[in-house]
């Protein structure tokens, strides 16, 4: 039986690796020919030709700077000229730092904005018409921290909070344009970016990564640390047309560490 997704056309921002490269796979499985989109060539490379010898779907690579508006104009003119139409845009793309607060600096808040937030907005913009066109859908990565912040990672609370805020007005537009648009919050996720962060940490308890990675379970009260492979699960539920009802949603796979209602 072909699945609902065959032949459908994915664009996935920060696709090369972790959750991104776990969402592009998972899609491609379901029959969806895929565009990744990053800075690194050689991993997007590596992460296309895997998924593509697996799902035997074809896989375009996109390396840009997606911190700029000129690098989401390439992902627009490769999307045009490689598949010409979108079905489903995945804005995963950004990594933020984490720190002391009275040592972060301008710079450091402007390039935690730039890549996920306005990467985000860009892509979502530049993609709109042709997911209009093919009533698709989009789905943005955004994470935890847009529900709790905390003082040690001001600048992720403060630009997840942004794209939280900015995905539920999108979400609205789609009602209108037949759009479907949600959000999932991932929780700590198995990634190299976590274990960046944990290294963050580490340096500034004073302690080790293994002690840190062991507190964040023990503190959230979770069974283990996520997979990848949770987040894109339910991505690709969220891409197919079971989940159309489904709209300005913003969903936890967290293993149930966020305690609040919403």
């Amino acid at each position: 039986m072909p699945s609902t997704l065959t032949d459908k056309v994915a664009v996935i921002s920060g696709g090369s690796r972790g959750i991104g490269r776990a969402i592009a796979r998972k899609l491609a499985q379901e029959g969806c020919d895929c565009l990744l989109a990053a800075r690194s060539e050689d991993k997007l490379r590596a992460a296309a030709e895997l998924i593509a010898r697996e799902s035997g779907r074809r896989v375009e690579i996109c390396p840009t700077d997606l911190r700029t508006l000129a690098g989401c104009e390439v992902v627009f003119e490769k999307v045009i000229e490689e598949f010409g139409r979108a079905d489903i845009l995945v804005n995963n793309a950004g990594a933020t730092k984490s720190g002391l607060f009275l040592e972060l600096d301008d710079n450091e808040w402007e390039d935690g904005f730039a890549l996920k937030f306005y990467g985000a907005v860009r892509l979502s913009r530049l993609l709109w018409p042709m997911l209009k066109s093919s009533t698709g859908t989009v789905v943005n990565i955004i994470g935890g921290a847009a529900r709790t912040p905390t003082p040690d990672f001001m600048i992720g609370g403060a630009v997840n909070a942004a794209m939280a805020n900015f995905s539920k007005a999108l979400a609205g537009l789609g009602l209108r344009d037949d759009v479907n648009v949600n959000v999932i919050h991932p929780g700590k996720t198995v990634t190299d970016r976590l274990e960046e962060l944990y290294a963050q940490r580490a340096k500034l308890a004073g302690g080790t990564v293994e002690a840190i990675k062991q507190a964040t379970i023990e503190n959230s009260r979770i069974r283990r640390i996520g997979q990848p492979e949770d987040v894109a699960e339910l991505a690709y539920f969220l891409c197919s047309p079971q989940a159309r009802h489904i709209q300005g949603a913003a969903i936890s796979v967290d293993g149930g560490a966020t305690a609040g209602l919403y």
